[in-house]
């Protein structure tokens, strides 16, 4: 190729070259620039509640374990030889109110009373001479008494002396103090068997029948089986809704069923570490156990003039939004308890319209707008549980 044809070329790719640069350009000046988007407010659309104060019935949640209101040790105050009686002394075995528990030998205690009672018989026997004599009108008295006296039966009271000089007549002749070791030995003898005080099952027998009993041993246990107390604990701060006879209703997560209670106590002692107050519940039933799990709400007192909330719509535990004019405003409100759905609060007139609903970001005087009129939405059910404070 000639120099001349070689600089055509080279001159006419610079011209195609410099052409579509020129070109590009151009068409990139045609292009209209976007369009900035321009912000605009949403406003919210919100529901509301009406306020709607009244008396609310509250409860409270209680728990604890069973155990028998009617427990008793049951000990020897006599020695010898236990012996077996119509029910077997086993753990497990009921004795109905007044059945006879323990049986010890009674024999030889037996025969020393009855020796004493016949000394006594024989000193009154020998009195009656000198009755006669010196207080002929006491003589039928006594002799009255002689004529009754039986060794086999309880010993009769004496008769009433007619003046003091009777009475130290007999003192003289150590006739009281005969008496009155008698009837300490009757007594006694009363010891060497034992009752059931309430119909009961034998929780734990530490002695079987033929075995030497010893004074001051401990023999069993007695349970009643027909009366229950439930111990629970209630915050310091809610022991102001609950008196002594509040009714109270027991379940179990074991066994199918509810039971029907009542506060028996209430303890004056705090719990330093959990500022709580023990709680006793009287229940029975016979399906209840000793050391049974069991959980309940008590009937606690009402609270007048309030309006449960919603506690998600609480600010800061003591602020709700309410609506006026279509604006958003923090009103503060009384919170007189909480629990753990509800916040039971005062301070709002009724029909007063509160935010249903809590919105993201919400703040006073925020504009928004109402879904619809705003009916109460509010569950009229008592509140339940009442694991956190109450303010008042």
């Amino acid at each position: 190729m000639s120099k001349t044809a070689r600089r055509v070329s080279i001159f006419a790719g610079l011209v195609i070259l410099l052409g579509s640069f020129a070109a590009a350009r151009f068409l990139t000046q045609q292009k209209e620039p976007p369009q900035r988007k321009v912000a605009g407010t949403k406003v919210k659309t919100v529901d509301t509640l009406r306020v709607q104060n009244r008396q609310i019935p509250t409860q409270l949640q209680v728990q604890g374990e069973l155990s028998a209101f009617d427990k008793i040790d049951i000990f020897s105050e006599v020695s010898g030889t236990l012996e077996s009686t119509g029910r077997p002394f086993k753990v497990g075995t009921y004795f109905p109110k007044g059945s006879l528990l323990i049986e010890v030998d009674q024999e030889e205690a037996k025969l020393s009373l009855l020796s004493q009672k016949s000394n006594l018989l024989n000193a009154v026997t020998q009195l009656m001479p000198d009755l006669k004599i010196d207080y002929p009108e006491s003589f039928q008295n006594w002799q009255n008494y002689l004529d009754s006296f039986e060794v086999e039966d309880p010993l009769a009271p004496f008769p009433e002396p007619v003046n003091e000089q009777e009475k130290y007549f007999i003192a003289s002749r150590n006739l009281y103090s005969q008496y009155y070791n008698i009837k300490s030995a009757e007594e006694r003898l009363d010891k060497y068997s034992i009752y059931a005080p309430f119909g009961g099952v034998l929780t734990s027998v530490s002695i079987n029948p033929g075995a030497i009993v010893r004074a001051g041993q401990k023999l069993g246990e007695l349970m009643n089986t027909n009366s229950y107390e439930l111990e629970a604990t209630v915050p310091l701060r809610d022991l102001k809704y609950i008196a002594e006879g509040n009714p109270v209703t027991l379940y179990s997560d074991a066994i199918p069923g509810e039971w029907k209670g009542r506060i028996n106590r209430i303890s004056n002692q705090v719990d330093e570490s959990t500022q709580t107050v023990r709680v006793f519940i009287g229940v029975s039933g016979k399906e209840l156990r000793e050391n049974m799990y069991m959980r309940g709400e008590v009937v606690a007192s009402s609270i007048d003039n309030a309006y449960p909330l919603p506690r998600r719509l609480l600010v800061d535990q003591g602020a709700v939004f309410v609506v006026r004019d279509s604006f958003l405003r923090l009103e503060e409100v009384q919170v007189v308890k909480m629990t753990d759905e509800s916040a039971i609060v005062r301070g709002l007139p009724d029909g007063t319209p509160v935010m249903a609903e809590p919105i993201p970001d919400a703040f006073d005087g925020m504009k928004i707008k109402l879904a619809r009129s705003g009916n109460a939405q509010s569950s009229n059910a008592a509140p339940k549980d009442s694991s956190l404070g109450a303010v008042e």
